[in-house]
């Protein structure tokens, strides 16, 4: 049964993201606690974490509480902090396995857990079909995701698949991978641009450059200037200026939301 503030829509505010490379200690120990509410029995527990660290579980231990509890949180307490997000892919493939039962399956159950959890602490992650995603803050997610998806409807696969990719080297761990970020988030913006101009081996600036009015005025110029951020940190990085995660957020940002505007824009 859904809990009372669930089923009534109450929840409190949602923080501002203060984690990221971290696995905080109460994270440690309320995976387990939502894998066991979505279905997974101690054991079955202990075995996804054995296997995702390479441990071998006790052979002593046969009791669900205290022991196998215990060695399974005793791993999970003791691993580094992005194998615990590991464990948590791992878990929702063994709940997904699982099958289902009620409103929903274990998979779902335990998703939408453990999504709610990481809103509520502030943690910039998210399970998303039983993968770890960077999470952003709320606006980030919503254009993303919907450039993302109207470039699917539009039959714009390549740019999707580009877009996808930036967001996806954005989420590795234990370092995300900053300028492959960037270079996707604007060969995702150059391939939009290229199929709306009908010119497909001219570059982004190029483009921009002669085609006047294809972005308005002045932003055309912010474009461009985006483009050669984007030509300097993605791809001629120098030595000791690598860009943070939230300048490649913003990267990523802007260049799907210029996507967007092109695509839902057409041919010119």
């Amino acid at each position: 049964m859904r809990r009372f503030s669930k089923r009534h829509g109450h929840s409190a505010s949602r923080p501002e993201i203060s984690v990221r490379d971290d696995a905080p200690d109460e994270l440690r120990g309320v995976v387990v606690d939502i894998a066991y509410e979505s279905g997974l029995t101690p054991k079955k527990v202990r075995s996804v974490i054995c296997r995702v660290l390479r441990r071998r579980a006790d052979p002593n231990n046969w009791s669900d509480f205290p022991n196998v509890d215990g060695e399974a949180r005793d791993h999970v307490d003791s691993c580094e902090w992005y194998e615990v997000y590991d464990i948590i892919e791992a878990l929702y493939e063994s709940a997904e396995r699982s099958g289902g039962f009620g409103r929903s399956g274990p998979a779902e159950a335990f998703e939408e857990e453990i999504n709610e959890y990481f809103e509520r602490r502030g943690i910039g992650w998210q399970l998303i079909d039983g993968q770890i995603q960077t999470r952003g803050e709320e606006a980030f997610e919503q254009i993303v995701t919907s450039a993302k998806s109207h470039l699917e409807d539009s039959g714009r696969i390549s740019a999707a698949k580009e877009l996808h990719e930036a967001l996806a080297d954005l989420s590795r761990r234990p370092d995300p991978d900053i300028t492959g970020s960037i270079q996707h988030a604007l060969a995702a913006l150059e391939c939009v641009a290229r199929d709306v101009t009908g010119d497909s081996r001219a570059t982004l600036g190029s483009i921009i450059k002669n085609n006047p009015g294809l972005i308005p005025p002045p932003l055309d110029i912010a474009v461009s200037k985006l483009w050669g951020y984007a030509s300097e940190q993605g791809r001629h990085l120098r030595e000791g200026r690598e860009p943070a995660r939230e300048e490649a957020a913003l990267a990523v940002h802007t260049a799907a939301v210029v996507a967007d505007y092109l695509s839902r824009k057409g041919s010119v």
